[in-house]
This record gives C-alpha cells, sequence and structure tokens, in this order.
C-alpha cells in the first residue's frame, strides 16, 4: 500500500485556508482538495502489508519524544513552474525533527522515505500540468495566516490514488500517534 506520515490540519485552520484560496482558485492550475489538506512529514510510497505493524510502532516511539506544537499556515510559495503551496510557522524545528524521526521510522522498515533534511513545512495547494508562471499566485497569498492550532499526533496515512473525486487521490488514515514529550 502506497503510504506517508503527516500533521492532519483541524476542520478550521481548512476552513480559514480555503475561504483564502478561494479568490484565487481558476482554470490555469488544477486545485488539490481541501479534504486532501495536511503537513507530510515523511512519504514511504508502497509498504508491503507485513511491514505496516511495525512502520505504525516505530511512529508511536517517535511521536512519544516530541510535544504538541503550536503550528499556523502563513505565507506562500512555489516548488519551480509546477507547484504551489501555503508554508508553516511556529515550532517548525521541532516539526523537522519530526519529520526526521518518521523519515528515519520508515527507513527502518525498508520503506523508501525521503529524505529529511531537506523537508519544509508547507500545504500544497495546486499543481500546473505544465510549467507556468506561479508568481502571481505565491504573491496573493503572501501575506495569508492561518489561525494557530496544536498539532498534537502523527498520522499514518494510506493514498488511494485515484479513488478520490475526478480521479483525484483519496486519503485514508491508518492510524494516529500521539505527541506526548515534553518541550524543551
Amino acid at each position: 500500500m502506497r503510504l506517508f506520515a503527516a500533521v492532519l490540519l483541524p476542520a478550521e485552520v481548512v476552513a480559514d485556508l480555503a475561504a483564502a484560496v478561494g479568490p484565487h482558485r481558476d482554470d490555469t492550475l488544477r486545485w488539490t482538495a481541501t479534504d486532501s489538506w495536511h503537513l507530510t512529514l515523511a512519504f514511504y510510497g508502497q509498504v508491503e502489508d507485513a511491514r505496516v505493524p511495525d512502520l505504525k510502532a516505530r511512529l508511536t516511539r517517535a511521536s512519544k519524544r516530541q510535544p504538541v506544537m503550536s503550528l499556523a499556515l502563513a505565507g506562500a510559495g512555489r516548488f519551480g513552474h509546477r507547484a504551489l503551496w501555503v508554508g508553516c510557522d511556529g515550532d517548525v524545528l521541532v516539526l523537522r525533527a519530526l519529520a526526521r524521526s518518521a523519515s528515519a521510522a520508515g527507513r527502518r522498515v525498508g520503506a523508501a522515505a525521503e529524505e529529511a533534511r531537506r523537508f519544509r513545512a508547507h500545504v500544497t495547494l495546486a499543481r500546473a500540468r505544465i510549467p507556468v508562471d506561479l508568481r502571481p499566485y505565491v504573491s496573493a497569498l503572501a501575506g495569508y495566516r492561518g489561525p494557530s492550532w496544536s498539532g498534537d499526533a502523527v498520522a499514518l496515512v494510506r493514498s488511494h490514488l485515484g479513488g478520490g473525486e475526478n480521479r483525484r487521490a483519496r486519503y485514508e488514515t491508518l492510524s494516529s500517534h500521539p505527541l506526548t514529550g515534553r518541550s524543551p
């Protein structure tokens, strides 16, 4: 199954971001569905079913070492000319450490986790099929600052490619791993 670890967004954070993004949605970009918005910590790709229990156990251990985080979505950016995103403020150092631990958990069970040192906390808003000048979108959303929330768990999420609306990916949360560590 195709898996990733993420911090899920509360409904009020999604609603606020959706209201900010709404006026900028157009037919130039393929906009992601609001119910798919999340902060990816580690992408594992295809993971054998037999490895999932060990991955869950390792995510539980990693989560127990990190404290609850104060987070807020803020600002905007792009990856090249094909992906538009909104960034994240707050306890980003804790989020980065959590991403490293989630990546390490995947590698230890044989899942091909991406390199965590390149981690940039973001929510992907839209993608372009061909290169597009994303600067106007970035400029329009640069001043965005959403409500703060407590990031208190890591979710192990399964991606069903083509299983959602308009043949987009559908996400299924397989498990949730509470953050129970102490703040530094």
